[in-house]
């Protein structure tokens, strides 16, 4: 067996009558400590994301719009537990298949965190192992996800994750590297000031370019839509990243709650063609983030521990870690050329990664302070 088939097997003990969909709810939830749950992503691997099917149904586009609500309910869920006014990356693709799986196993049942059919092959990889030599296996996963992310994941699961006690892991590795587009140069990069919340500044490089860009400035806000090169797999996959910047350096709060009690709000917001900018910079950034996701979402009572490192990482050239063409119509006569539009990244803000064809958020985050890895 290949190491492919292999990383997808159901990890499980030999003692089946240990199955957790076997238990009433009170043992389930006795045994809910011995349980670990691991989902880990990481970053940006070019568009090859074959395992996403592309929708054919009008049911299944509803219930990508679904998933994009339930991608900002995630992110929502996560920076207020873990990591309010700070830098984060996390992956609502990854969080949300291990979720749904934990649910269907401990015989929880939420349509909120229901997969559309374009994220199930997002679901997991799985290990077999022998749980009564914990250490070594806490030690093996750890190595399948540096091994799985080019070494950019390390230590995923912290020592006395793993225990004898330990019944089954659910792994998934995630990793996307994706070229801009249109490269940046980097004869035009300069150290600039990145205005924090405390009211201090940080001098970090920033990217500038002079092309149009798919920008659109909102009530309060701007969204700014970067396009990754589209890869030759044959998938006609289109991966983009947007950005979604206040107009205040003290807004993102507001822009966040506004995001993330919106239903629609991701499909509404989409930069659909190009305008001429004015000053346009953005900073480059490389963060990493881990938590323990299970305490974030522990009001679902979901019996499973969960653990998630990810990590991003842009600049120039590229980042590590679709756009629907829309048509726009000419009206006869002369229209009036667009104002340039500007767009600073000079203070926080939020971004994700999005596969545009199938709609599934990758990678989610937060940027505070670009100058930290953490």
């Amino acid at each position: 067996m290949d190491q492919k088939k292999m990383d997808q097997k159901l990890l499980t003990s030999s003692d089946t009558t240990d199955d957790p969909s076997s238990l009433s709810k009170m043992d389930r939830k006795n045994k809910k400590k011995q349980k670990l749950n691991k989902s880990q992503e990481i970053i940006v691997e070019s568009p090859t994301l074959a395992e996403i099917e592309v929708p054919k149904a009008i049911d299944e586009r509803k219930a990508m719009k679904k998933q994009n609500d339930v991608a900002l309910f995630l992110a929502g869920k996560v920076i207020s537990a873990v990591a309010k006014n700070s830098n984060l990356v996390f992956s609502p693709a990854s969080i949300n298949a291990v979720l749904t799986m934990a649910a269907a196993t401990s015989g929880y049942d939420d349509q909120s965190l229901s997969l559309d059919p374009s994220s199930k092959d997002l679901l997991v990889d799985f290990f077999k192992a022998d749980f009564s030599q914990a250490e070594q296996v806490r030690m093996e996963v750890n190595e399948w996800a540096s091994n799985h992310t080019n070494g950019l994941i390390n230590n995923l699961l912290p020592p006395g994750s793993v225990t004898s006690l330990t019944k089954w892991i659910y792994g998934n590795a995630l990793y996307f590297k994706g070229a801009w587009e249109h490269e940046f140069r980097k004869a035009v990069m300069r150290d600039r000031d990145f205005h924090l919340v405390s009211g201090t500044s940080v001098s970090v490089p920033f990217m500038s370019s002079y092309k149009d860009q798919y920008i659109k400035a909102y009530d309060g806000f701007k969204v700014l839509r970067l396009p990754y090169r589209q890869g030759h797999d044959g998938t006609n996959r289109k991966f983009s990243m947007y950005l979604y910047l206040p107009d205040k350096i003290d807004g993102f709060n507001n822009l966040l709650e506004r995001m993330t009690s919106t239903n629609g709000f991701l499909d509404n917001h989409i930069p659909s063609y190009k305008v001429e900018v004015g000053k346009f910079r953005i900073p480059k950034f490389k963060i990493e983030f881990g938590f323990e996701a299970s305490k974030v979402f522990d009001d679902l009572e979901l019996e499973v521990l969960l653990y998630q490192k990810a990590s991003i990482e842009i600049d120039e050239k590229c980042t590590k870690a679709f756009t629907f063409n829309a048509y726009v119509g000419s009206y006869l006569g002369a229209a009036p050329k667009p104002k340039k539009i500007d767009f600073v990244a000079d203070h926080p803000f939020f971004f994700l990664i999005r596969e545009d064809k199938t709609e599934t958020v990758l990678f989610a985050g937060q940027i505070f302070n670009p100058s930290k890895s953490s």
